[in-house]
C-alpha cells in the first residue's frame, strides 16, 4: 500500500468562513438527500452520507434537523444539481457542482467566474470525460489493518486503498470506489463497524497539469471565486 494519489490542494477561505461554506453544502445536501429518499437514515445511504458528513466538519445538531424539516416543509426549495465544466488559466479542467433553485442565476455568476478569474466556460462534456466520478472514503488509520482491508473490501468495489491527508491535514486512509457501488461500499464499512471521517462523491482526475507555484496561485484564485458562490457545492480539478 502506497500514499495514494491526490491532486494539489488550493489555498481556500478562512477557516471559519470554510466551516459557514461547509455547513450550507450539506444543508443542501440533505434537503435533496431527503427529498429524494425520505428522512430516515436506515433506508436512505445518501442522507447517512450527510451526517457522516455533518459529524466531520461538527455542523451543530440543530442545523442538521432544521435541515430535514426544511425538506419536508409545505415551502419546500426545490435544488437542481447541475454540473458547469470549463477550463481554468494554464489550461487546468475545472469541474463545478452545483444545487441551485434558480438555472439562470447561476449559469450568469459562473460564467462570470470563469471570465473575471482567466477562465473559459465550457460545454457540456468538454471536460467531465478528463475525471472519472469516484466514492470517496476518508478512516481514521488507528486500528485498522489495510492488506486486510483490501482483501475484505474488493468484493465491494474497492479500486485504491492507499494513505492521503485530512481535512486538517491529518494522516488518513483513503478508500475509492466506483460510483456505481458507493453504496456497497458504504454498507461494507457501516456492517464492519467503520465510520469513515468523510464519504463523498468526487470528480477524481484520470491525469494531472503541472504547473508553477505561480500559476497555481492565478488557478486557487478562480476556485475560490468558484468556491465562495453560495450555489456552488464542490469544485474540482486537474492542477498537478
Amino acid at each position: 500500500m502506497g500514499r495514494i494519489f491526490e491532486v494539489r490542494k488550493s489555498t481556500m477561505f478562512a477557516r471559519w468562513d470554510r466551516m459557514a461554506k461547509q455547513f450550507t453544502r450539506i444543508g443542501k445536501e440533505i434537503v435533496i438527500a431527503v427529498k429524494a429518499g425520505g428522512p430516515d437514515p436506515g433506508t436512505n445511504a445518501a442522507l447517512r452520507r450527510c451526517f457522516q458528513n455533518a459529524r466531520s466538519v461538527g455542523m451543530p445538531k440543530d442545523r442538521v434537523e432544521a435541515a430535514i424539516k426544511r425538506a419536508q416543509g409545505k415551502e419546500l426549495i426545490n435544488y437542481d444539481e447541475i454540473l458547469y465544466e470549463g477550463y481554468a488559466p494554464h489550461g487546468v479542467a475545472i469541474l463545478v457542482e452545483t444545487a441551485t433553485d434558480n438555472h439562470v442565476r447561476t449559469v450568469a455568476n459562473v460564467k462570470s467566474h470563469f471570465n473575471k478569474g482567466g477562465g473559459t466556460l465550457g460545454n457540456s462534456g468538454s471536460v467531465s470525460f478528463q475525471f472519472k466520478k469516484m466514492g470517496v472514503f476518508k478512516l481514521k488509520p488507528e486500528g485498522l489493518n489495510a492488506e486486510e482491508m483490501e482483501l475484505e473490501l474488493i468484493d465491494f468495489g474497492l479500486e485504491e486503498l492507499g494513505e492521503g491527508t485530512g481535512e486538517n491535514g491529518e494522516d488518513v486512509l483513503v478508500v475509492r470506489c466506483a460510483f456505481a457501488d458507493f453504496g456497497n461500499m458504504q454498507k461494507a464499512l457501516e456492517d464492519k463497524g467503520i465510520s469513515p471521517l468523510s464519504a463523498e462523491l468526487e470528480w477524481i482526475p484520470s491525469t494531472t497539469v503541472p504547473v508553477t507555484d505561480e500559476q497555481a496561485e492565478d488557478i486557487s484564485k478562480l476556485i475560490e471565486r468558484l468556491e465562495q458562490d453560495d450555489d456552488v457545492q464542490k469544485v474540482f480539478h486537474n492542477m498537478g
